[in-house]
């Protein structure tokens, strides 16, 4: 692939006096903080509740790992990435997927002498040079679990579950589509029966859809060019063609995803954009989406790559099942659900100040506050009590305190119930413990 050379004008924003993201990337601000927050902390809890260790990758690779795992002929390596040479003539490139960094880090650090499957997740952004759009950025983030060292189908339905059961969590409405692409020996006459098919509709293909049908004629059932749905739907299933293993994998796949009552529905035409997928592919989709737009949005999918570890040079014979999920898209389909987090915590307690002195003191006083384990709110930068109120009242704070000049001479500070406004002046040295206190009464008369 060439160097990625200068972004041409269509990847530069119009011309400011002011500097701008560059098109396909983007800053994400305040008020989706806690719902970026909220999947990474419902990720960290469920790979520790299923035994996943995390992982840490570069954010550069020789860019020979990708072409060599991901596939010449995918679109990603021949259209996608940010490929360049670095001072010393080495040809790298900005990770555009993390299961082919997973096995080399594998392979690299011998992981194969570990107790397998080694189960590893990462919470990590990625690049591709692809065409904006919502939910899709030239950065994006991604949660993925890998897997590695087992055949066994339990894996498969164990990744899937996990997946399933996190949209389920974020408040999503979810199903999983879900495939089987055999082994490489047994898609031979698979392809070849889909060559054959489509060679006799050549006329209605594209030119994108052709060269598919030369190089990845598997694509060709991944494709969204016009009019290749109804082409899609008359042309040969892989099912009549999986060998006999295959076919008892994966119905043992479906078993556990019966059992534990996941969700899904056959699709014949997934096939993922990456060559390293075998037996198991699948995609979470939003079902039944709160907007036309998202429907069917995929918010991330994965399969087993039992030919990865060998391929890169690990131990033949390795298994291995995984699956990545769209940060970026699940906060999308949140949105749209509207499952939000709040911005922020439960404010149990507002700290106002009048005057320097006060706000000299205050600073110390909001510290022991936040040593106590306090959810806190302030307005230093606020100089009236009324303005600091406001906001306190926005926030629902349940109880403020006041810190002012006098109070500070008297080593004293007023607590002010914001539902009655009645106020009480207590020693500042105790006004953490006095909250706490009341906090645990309140909390003791609510359970």
């Amino acid at each position: 692939m060439p160097t990625e050379k200068a972004a041409p004008a269509a990847d530069v924003k119009k011309k400011s006096k002011t500097p701008e993201t560059l098109r396909g990337f983007r800053d994400v601000l305040a008020d989706e903080q806690a719902a970026w927050e909220k999947i990474e902390s419902l990720a960290r809890g469920m790979t520790q509740a299923y035994g996943f260790g995390r992982i840490r990758m570069p954010v550069l690779e020789q860019t020979a790992l990708f072409e060599r795992s991901v596939g010449k002929d995918t679109d990603i390596v021949e259209k996608e990435m940010f490929t360049f040479v670095d001072q010393g003539g080495v040809k790298m490139t900005l990770r555009p997927e993390g299961t082919a960094q997973v096995a080399r880090a594998y392979i690299e650090h011998g992981m194969v002498n570990q107790s397998q499957p080694v189960k590893l997740w990462y919470f990590e952004p990625f690049f591709r040079h692809e065409r904006p759009q919502a939910g899709r950025y030239r950065q994006f983030y991604q949660w993925g679990i890998e897997a590695i060292g087992s055949d066994d189908p339990v894996v498969d339905a164990q990744i899937i579950l996990m997946a399933q059961r996190f949209c389920r969590d974020l408040g999503l409405d979810v199903i999983v589509q879900i495939n089987s692409l055999g082994t490489p020996a047994s898609r031979k006459d698979y392809i070849a029966e889909l060559v054959k098919y489509f060679k006799q509709h050549k006329k209605a293909l594209s030119e994108t859809d052709l060269k598919r049908l030369t190089k990845n004629p598997l694509r060709l059932l991944d494709s969204k060019e016009p009019g290749m749905e109804e082409l899609k739907a008359n042309a040969p299933q892989i099912f009549d063609y999986l060998d006999e293993a295959s076919k008892q994998h994966f119905m043992k796949v479906l078993e556990y995803l019966d059992e534990t009552e996941v969700p899904y529905a056959l699709n014949p035409c997934l096939v993922r954009g990456l060559d390293y997928y075998t037996k198991t592919t699948f995609e979470i989709v939003l079902n039944n989406a709160p907007s036309p737009e998202l429907e069917g949005l995929a918010l991330g999918g994965g399969g087993r790559y039992d030919g990865l570890i060998p391929m890169l040079g690990g131990r033949e014979n390795t298994s291995a099942m995984g699956a990545a999920m769209g940060v970026e898209r699940m906060v999308l389909a949140m949105k749209a659900a509207n499952a939000m987090p709040p911005r922020r915590e439960k404010i149990d307690v507002f700290f106002c100040q009048l005057g320097e002195g006060a706000r000299r003191k205050g600073l110390a006083v909001y510290e022991k506050f936040r040593e106590g384990g306090i959810m806190v709110g302030e307005a230093f930068g606020k100089g009236t009590l009324k303005a600091q109120l406001e906001i306190a009242d926005k926030l629902k704070a349940p109880v403020a305190v006041i810190l002012g000049q006098k109070e500070v001479l008297d080593g004293t500070i007023i607590i002010r119930d914001m539902e009655s406004g009645a106020q009480e002046i207590v020693d500042v040295e105790k006004v953490v413990g006095i909250i706490a206190k009341r906090l645990k009464d309140v909390a003791e008369k609510q359970a």
